[in-house]
């Protein structure tokens, strides 16, 4: 799985040069090059082309970047990944995944081009057949990480928006599930109120709770809140150290359990302790 923190994912449109140009300095921990919903159908060659140089050119530096491109059975898929080749992209996005044999398609293109050896792809899940098939999605070749699209899940589904998300939770719990269990990263759907931070701060809090990576962001103003919460707190750090230096202590007089504020803890607890600091490492690293 990879490393880096992915608490922030940030949706930039391919044909927007000034947004391009900016994104190198607010601080997402991933970008996500949009040539597909968010660039108009009359600016689909122009963006691939921008976006292509723009990543030749800008350094976005060690934060993951990833392209999404329209759908392969679209009018634009194949040409996008032929003209986003050239700039040997980290990884590509790919909508609409509602089988594991959309992955294996692209990872086909991907293994016949030199410039793309070492692409990675990540899958949108937007579709309740994607949800359905999300293990199979998920052990595909190449793969990732995956990307709840959860305004087409709730439009496919005909559910409405609650403030819980009760309607999508077992949509949301299935592909993090498979994410999980393969070691993929799994990044939460985008809150549509991009001017509304206590919402985004419930829902950035919910998603954080269940288990994502973190979350996809429509709008750079939401960067601060979702950075705060799917960091690790003070409270978070400070309890990891010393659950860990208790069990030590309690290995080296031959006992296997330790106990810190009341409560037991068991080398299973040394393992969340221990990716809690990793965690905040990665993050302090990413932000110097």
């Amino acid at each position: 799985m990879d490393t880096r923190p992915f608490r922030s994912v940030l949706y930039i449109p391919g044909s927007k040069e000034r947004a391009l140009e900016k994104a190198t300095g607010l601080a997402a921990d991933a970008i996500i090059f949009d040539l597909e919903d968010a660039v108009a159908i009359d600016e689909k060659a122009r963006a691939r082309g921008l976006l292509a140089e723009t990543l030749q050119s800008h350094d976005y530096g060690t934060r993951a970047k990833l392209v999404r491109i329209n759908a392969l059975s679209s009018d634009w898929g194949h040409d996008d990944l032929d003209v986003i080749a050239a700039a040997r992209p980290e990884a590509i996005l790919l909508p609409k995944v509602d089988t594991a044999a959309h992955i294996e398609a692209l990872a086909r293109l991907l293994d016949a081009r030199p410039e793309t050896a070492d692409t990675r792809i990540w899958a949108m899940m937007e579709s309740p057949l994607g949800v359905l098939n999300a293990h199979a999605i998920a052990c595909a070749p190449r793969m990732a990480g995956f990307i709840m699209g959860t305004n087409d899940l709730a439009k496919d589904m005909g559910c409405r928006f609650r403030p819980d998300r009760l309607p999508l939770m077992i949509s949301l719990q299935l592909p993090l599930l498979a994410a999980k269990a393969v070691g993929i990263v799994a990044i939460d759907g985008v809150y549509n109120a991009f001017k509304d931070d206590a919402g985004l701060r419930l829902e950035c809090e919910q998603g954080r709770d269940m288990g994502f990576d973190g979350k996809t962001l429509i709008h750079p103003a939401q960067l601060a809140v979702t950075n705060e919460v799917f960091a690790p707190s003070e409270q978070d750090i400070d309890l990891a150290r010393r659950q860990i230096e208790a069990f030590d202590a309690a290995t080296q007089r031959g006992e296997g359990v330790a106990v810190v504020d009341g409560k037991i803890v068991e080398n299973l607890h040394i393992v969340t302790a221990q990716q809690i600091l990793a965690k905040a490492q990665a993050i302090a690293d990413l932000t110097e």
